[in-house]
């Protein structure tokens, strides 16, 4: 169900963060398949579609994760 996000809760904000395959498998030493992975954006896409914020992580550091989302709630939310 792609609003399966909205069911288990309602965020007031929702960010999306995107990884691209090479990048997700090798973080999470997941075993996956790209139609594995394929079919997970499938199933997110909805939310991303309604995500607040988009952020491509493939190239940051969490430092650098933390550090957009708290600018954009800063930015957002004042």
């Amino acid at each position: 169900m792609q609003a399966m996000w909205q069911i288990i809760t309602k965020p007031d904000i929702l960010i999306y963060l995107k990884a691209s395959f090479p990048v997700s498998t090798g973080r999470r030493k997941l075993n996956w398949l790209e139609k594995d992975f394929a079919e997970q954006l499938r199933r997110l896409a909805h939310a991303r579609e309604h995500a607040n914020l988009i952020i491509d992580t493939d190239d940051l550091t969490p430092d650098d994760v933390l550090k957009k989302t708290l600018d954009f709630l800063k930015e957002n939310l004042t």
